[in-house]
């Protein structure tokens, strides 16, 4: 794990979809994918997760990006807030100085 993926930890999500979870306890970086412009692709052309590109997620709101969770969200949708709350947490970590 890098500096900025463990510094998701112990953090609020970012995302606060429906259903987030106000606790931090559940809180892990959630990773931009490939359709985001930011992850790359693997040989057979399939997403793989970005480098440090995204936030601190809680679980349902991690669980809803990972498509393990059924919503009503559009998928571009999802995708703008996803990036909002990784530019979002961007900002914070140059404030802290860990980028």
């Amino acid at each position: 794990m890098s500096k900025i993926t463990q510094a998701a930890k112990g953090r609020v999500c970012e995302l606060r979809l429906d259903g987030c979870l106000p606790s931090t306890e559940t809180v892990v970086f959630a990773h931009l994918n490939s359709d985001s412009g930011m992850g790359m692709k693997n040989k057979i052309g399939k997403g793989v997760k970005a480098w440090d590109w995204g936030c601190p997620a809680c679980h349902n709101c991690h669980s809803i990006l990972d498509g393990h969770v059924l919503h009503d969200y559009d998928k571009e949708w999802l995708e703008l807030l996803h990036l909002r709350a990784t530019f979002r947490f961007q900002k914070k970590l140059v404030k802290e100085g860990l980028i």
